[in-house]
């Protein structure tokens, strides 16, 4: 176990999950129900593969490439220019520019023999972590899962790397501008390898913030609304943001390489919501999709 520091003198209890230990499964989600988030060890997820991953994409960035491969909003593929997004219910645009990896998506060949592969590795840890969730659930639980939560995301096009940069901080901001806005993720779970820098703060039930350390060669997991729907609440998505750096360190970019897991369009989550269409509902809601 180890806690995130916060502002306040609260401490939240996240568990530290060895990826290998017998008793994973149920650790990881006592401590996804409990906190809405839990962090997994020694998993096979290669390091040298993560990093180099993020000097790849830092190099792509400072190109004028990126605009050739800007998103088109029927296909959300692609290369989102700077404060593109907003969240849900706020105004003002994130200090954030990202490109989403699909499996339909084109990469520059620069980027994608070692992307590629991090994203393959990352879905199949994931849609293990998602076996976990359903072995180690109560029946009830269980029972409201349309299908198996892993065959959710089995062949799924929608599941996705997201590759942010968020750059240094300039100094004339707008008013209320901050990296990425309170927000909760619309999908089943998220799996995060270690940012380049912190920022990262998850807010508990009591409505405190904590801050989340950059601890290389873990994986942070978080419970998306998707699981939230799925499970009748059982699993609460966990609202977080990237608040903006001070000192010294708001000279420095930040790079973070969310993977969210998506189930396939069709797949119902609750009351015959399907995922697709929640799915183009969030994403109307935070301005990246034109409502009609």
């Amino acid at each position: 176990m180890f806690c995130l520091g916060a502002k306040q003198s609260v401490l939240m209890e996240v568990l530290k999950v060895k990826y290998n230990s017998p008793e994973s499964a149920e650790r990881f989600c006592q401590s996804l129900k409990t906190t809405g988030f839990a962090v997994i060890t020694d998993h096979p997820i290669s390091m040298e593969l993560v990093n180099r991953v993020y000097q790849q994409w830092a190099d792509f960035y400072k190109t004028d490439e990126k605009h050739r491969y800007t998103f088109e909003p029927n296909n959300q593929s692609g290369y989102f220019p700077f404060r593109s997004e907003n969240a849900k219910n706020y105004s003002v645009k994130d200090l954030k520019e990202f490109f989403h990896v699909y499996p339909r998506s084109k990469l520059p060949s620069s980027l994608e023999k070692d992307t590629w592969d991090l994203y393959h590795q990352l879905v199949k840890l994931g849609t293990e972590l998602l076996n976990w969730v359903q072995t180690s659930s109560p029946i009830e639980v269980k029972k409201s899962f349309s299908i198996p939560l892993s065959e959710m995301v089995t062949n799924s096009d929608e599941n996705l790397l997201r590759v942010i940069h968020y750059p240094p901080m300039i100094g004339n901001e707008e008013e209320g501008a901050i990296r990425a806005a309170a927000h909760e993720d619309i999908n089943l779970i998220t799996l995060l390898c270690s940012a380049t820098a912190a920022g990262l703060e998850v807010k508990d039930i009591d409505g405190n913030w904590h801050s989340v350390p950059c601890d290389p060669g873990s994986i942070a997991i978080n419970a998306g609304d998707m699981l939230q729907m799925a499970s009748g609440g059982y699993y609460k998505s966990t609202t977080h943001r990237v608040v903006n750096p001070i000192g010294s360190n708001a000279k420095l970019p930040r790079y973070s390489m969310p993977l969210f897991l998506h189930p396939r369009p069709e797949v119902v989550l609750s009351n015959g919501t399907t995922a697709g269409a929640y799915l183009k509902q969030r994403l109307t809601e935070i301005g990246l999709l034109k409502s009609k």
